[in-house]
């Protein structure tokens, strides 16, 4: 092992208590200092220091090392964190960036934590994680317990692939800058495949259930409530961009209404949407106690819907499986079958993803039909009329 200074200009090293170089380049008092390390006669070691006192740091931990290795000694590497552990820090990092980050918190505790949570990121295999799919999908544990919703169902595949993708997400975050995990993760050669989802159909109110719904909407006496769920049903709008609308943002004589929508991962944009006359009509008559069309309680901003959308629920009917986001889906499904094509439902929708509006296109095979019977029409040849020419001479 050896330090000298470092000679930029020919790139020779010097003695430690030389000023000038052979070259001619005086150091002053900005050297710099080369740290070379050799191992039976190969270099294993050259780097290059602004001063002195790290210079004789970098040697000491090298010279350590080798010696080290020539013991034979290794060191004792560092186990790796249970997923409970990873999970800590990943909530506060989720708090304070995902909007869905209550989400992940019920998705935890509910099936992850239980089946993972005291044990370490490498002991965790892809046969455990298969299981739990695997259980999910059938309703019951290996034991032979049940495992269903809080409704006494399946989980969906939707719900099913929540856990694995959270999962997934955790194991990332623990290769990061807290954890630095270097070690096999479940997913690793495709040995955990995601649940297919594409074949889901949105769920919609049928016929019956929409003219119900309708009834107990014109006999219900909570104006805000009244409105809260037509514009919805009206309009497709997510319920929590209906919390954040405010009175200046409606444009009753245009018919416009000014939307903030928040995306999942590309924050948020501000929409203007056109409105059908009945989804304006739906506001018309509330009262106007605070800035937001709908608001919670003391006139803020509203933060949930549960309780109105139960009693409605129940009023007209409807069985527990029909969600407030349902009422979006019927829109897209009833502009689908009446012949509103994907492109323009997608804006209709907000979609930022194609796919997700292509969903409803299993919906309108009415319409697939006319058109492919319309080909014809719009691509053959028109037939026309042949003229008689007479070709005989006088």
């Amino acid at each position: 092992m050896a330090i000298n200074i470092f000679c930029p200009a020919c790139k020779r090293n010097c003695g430690l208590k030389a000023e000038v170089c052979k070259c001619g380049n005086i150091f002053g008092r900005k050297k710099q200092y080369r740290v070379q390390v050799y191992q039976n006669g190969r270099p294993v070691y050259d780097k290059v220091f602004p001063n002195l006192a790290r210079a004789e740091k970098a040697e000491t931990i090298k010279k350590a090392e080798l010696e080290t290795n020539e013991l034979g000694i290794k060191e004792k590497p560092k186990p790796a964190p249970t997923l409970t552990e990873v999970w800590l820090k990943y909530q506060v990092w989720a708090k304070g960036n995902k909007k869905t980050w209550d989400d992940d918190m019920l998705n935890y505790g509910k099936h992850l934590a239980p089946r993972f949570g005291k044990k370490r990121l490498d002991a965790i295999s892809a046969m455990e994680v298969n299981r739990l799919k695997l259980e999910m999908a059938k309703g019951k544990t290996k034991d032979g317990a049940p495992y269903l919703s809080k409704r006494g169902k399946l989980f969906s595949a939707s719900t099913i692939k929540h856990q694995l993708v959270l999962l997934q997400r955790l194991y990332k975050f623990a290769q990061g800058p807290d954890f630095k995990y270097k070690g096999s993760t479940p997913f690793d050669h495709k040995q955990v495949v995601m649940p297919h989802l594409d074949n889901e159909l949105p769920r919609f109110l049928a016929g019956d259930q929409l003219a119900a719904l309708w009834g107990a909407l014109d006999a219900w006496p909570e104006k805000v409530t009244v409105g809260f769920i037509k514009f919805a049903l009206l309009t497709g709008v997510r319920r929590g961009t209906l919390f954040t609308i405010r009175w200046a943002d409606v444009d009753f004589e245009r018919s416009m209404v000014t939307l903030t929508i928040s995306h999942r991962r590309k924050g948020t944009e501000t929409v203007a949407k056109k409105v059908c006359p009945e989804a304006l009509e739906a506001l018309r008559d509330l009262p106007r106690i605070s800035e937001y069309v709908f608001p919670g309680k003391g006139g803020g901003q509203r933060t949930d819907f549960k309780g109105p959308w139960r009693r409605i629920r129940k009023v007209a009917g409807l069985p527990d499986s029909i969600r407030f986001h349902d009422l979006r889906h019927t829109f897209g499904s009833y502009h689908a079958m009446n012949g509103t094509t994907p492109q323009v439902l997608q804006q209709l929708m907000n979609h930022r993803d194609f796919r997700t509006t292509l969903k409803y296109a299993h919906l309108s095979p009415g319409v697939v039909n006319e058109r492919a019977a319309r080909t014809g029409e719009m691509l053959a040849p028109k037939k026309t009329e042949g003229k008689v020419i007479n070709l005989t001479e006088d």
